[in-house]
């Protein structure tokens, strides 16, 4: 049985439903990540919008992004995030989140953001008659490993870098007291 143009009672084609649907996710996903209070969770979340994202990508015709999406951002980047916050949280740190009191600055610049964002939308003169072309795997390969060689050396030395420092602020400091944790060792002042 073969699926009809368009959704039944609603006339509109199947990608357009689909993208609405990938879009939804992305950005309940992407509030999601801001908005948790958990940072594991908000780096769950964030895989999530990574996927839907790529998910748009491939509804777009461009398969090396939607690729590209799921292996370097999901497969790389986010696993990353999730090592990094896993080895460096401390078990040292305040039970719970200190409330940050200047959330007032993030919400203008999230609204300026927003305000040049539709007007760039608005301001920009669309052509109805332009056609998308979508590069083969095996030019952008050639652009990549030819002419920006330098470049992506130097990114992946940087990505080694971070992870290099990363692992030196995680290591462990057996010289540090542990005071003021349960089951730990307490001060002397406390002993006496």
């Amino acid at each position: 049985m073969e699926l009809p143009a368009t959704v039944p009672y609603l006339d509109w084609r199947w990608d357009d439903l689909l993208f609405l649907l990938l879009a939804g996710v992305l950005l309940g996903a992407a509030l999601l990540v801001v908005l948790g209070r958990d940072i594991i969770r908000s780096a769950l979340w964030l895989i999530l919008s990574f996927a839907a994202l790529a998910g748009i990508y491939g509804l777009l015709g461009s398969a090396f992004l939607a690729i590209s999406q799921v292996l370097v951002y999901i497969g790389a980047i986010a696993v990353l995030i999730l090592f990094a916050v896993m080895i460096t949280q401390s078990k040292r740190g305040p039970a719970k989140l200190v409330f940050n009191r200047q959330w007032w600055v993030g919400a203008l610049a999230a609204i300026g953001l927003v305000i040049l964002l539709v007007l760039s939308i608005l301001l920009t003169e669309w052509d109805p008659t332009a056609t998308v072309q979508v590069a083969d795997a095996r030019d952008i390969a050639l652009t990549l490993f030819d002419d920006y060689l330098f470049a992506f050396l130097a990114l992946g030395v940087l990505l080694l870098a971070g992870v290099i420092g990363g692992l030196y602020l995680a290591r462990r400091d057996d010289d540090m007291p542990m005071t003021n944790i349960p089951g730990g060792v307490p001060d002397e002042e406390e002993a006496v």
